[in-house]
């Protein structure tokens, strides 16, 4: 739950304001020693996609993103990890864009296959159109990934060290994956202080907020507000 949705619920449900509250997601911060198999080091630069492949989600987004960002770089990979209705569709736009070689579309993930692309990216991009929060962002930086997420995700209310775009602007997106990627001092710092970051998101403080919501209703309740 985000300010942003709760922002539509109240506009388009006509939701009483003073009945809808907001507590913000957390995650558990393991971080992840999964190492690589020596097989699979890469040499390319890794711009992540994980989610939902919906439009939802933004993937043709990313995809425009990435035709630019190869103009100015061509030793970068880009991963779209995930399933969705507009996963036929999104391997179409890439070979329409010429980009086709440069796209991995890898399904749905799990366990240590998530673990492992994570390790494997050099950032992690959610371009999603609409969002009421977004926790694939979290799971980057507990993984140590430097993150670009769009102004429209609920999530960008609560981290500060992340880089933010609007959705529709790939050309901006693409200005900020082609400087992650060639400032190592960026990338460094985006991690160093992300980290650090979700250290103050745990699902112990969610939960507490949630009981004390909870309190909120049942005393309002017993006054017959």
């Amino acid at each position: 739950m985000s300010h942003y949705a709760r922002n539509l619920l109240l506009a388009r449900y006509a939701a009483p304001a003073d009945r809808v509250e907001v507590v913000y997601n957390a995650i558990d911060n393991n971080g992840s020693d999964y190492e690589l198999p020596p097989a699979i080091r890469k040499e390319e630069k890794i711009v992540l996609f994980l989610g939902r492949i919906t439009m939802q989600k933004g993937p043709e987004y990313f995809l425009g993103a990435a035709k630019k960002v190869l103009e100015f770089e061509k030793n970068v990979r880009f991963v779209m990890a995930g399933t969705g209705d507009m996963t036929k569709r999104m391997i179409e736009l890439a070979a329409e864009l010429g980009i086709g070689q440069k796209v991995v579309f890898t399904g749905f993930l799990r366990g240590n296959d998530v673990a492992r692309i994570f390790k494997m990216a050099d950032l992690y991009v959610m371009p999603s159109v609409s969002e009421p929060f977004g926790i694939a962002p979290l799971e980057a930086l507990s993984h140590d990934v430097p993150v670009l997420i769009s102004k429209q995700s609920g999530v960008s209310e609560i981290l500060s060290h992340v880089l933010k775009v609007d959705f529709w602007d790939i050309n901006e997106m693409a200005n900020k994956i082609v400087a992650v990627l060639r400032h190592p001092p960026l990338q460094a710092t985006l991690r160093e202080h992300g980290n650090f970051e979700i250290q103050k998101l745990t699902w112990r403080d969610s939960a507490e907020a949630c009981v004390g919501v909870y309190g909120q209703a049942i005393a309002a309740r017993g006054t017959g507000r």
